[in-house]
């Protein structure tokens, strides 16, 4: 969880300073990819760790304050530049964000549905080749034992 807050922390000053300066968004795809990257990663953590059965059975909730605060900075850093955007920023450039950061989400998630496919490629390649492995094997072992 930290990884991801410094994550964000340091994109977040990047894209901010970018933003005061009046730099182009788009120069600074690489910090803004980050920063959506960890925001998802942070809360994907804290939902995971919610939806653990082993916790919901023992009843731990040790770390749900430093989960809620570091979402919590998320959210002020979201809000700080969006506050950023609108008062230093070009006509229009929160409606170019929120459009990247939706389209980077979408990029996101078709890759890992992507990675999901090929995984799954394999898996049932790997199933295949035991199964005639397998067969091919126990052909063998019941032609020796037939012969002698």
């Amino acid at each position: 969880m930290l990884a991801e807050l410094a994550a964000a922390n340091a994109a977040y000053h990047v894209i901010k300073q970018a933003v005061t300066n009046g730099n182009e968004l788009a120069n600074y795809a690489k910090h803004i990819s980050k920063w959506v990257g960890a925001e998802e990663d942070l809360q994907k953590k804290v939902d995971k760790k919610k939806n653990n059965v082993f916790n919901k059975i023992l009843g731990k909730e040790g770390d749900d304050f430093e989960e809620f605060m570091a979402l919590d900075k998320i959210k002020q850093q979201k809000s700080e530049l969006i506050s950023y955007m609108r008062l230093y920023g070009r006509a229009g450039l929160y409606d170019d964000w929120v459009a990247y950061q939706a389209q980077a989400r979408k990029s996101r998630r078709d890759a890992l549905k992507q990675r999901q496919k090929e995984i799954d490629r394999i898996k049932e390649t790997t199933a295949w080749i035991v199964v005639v492995v397998v067969v091919w094997g126990g052909a063998g072992v019941g032609l020796y034992l037939y012969i002698s």
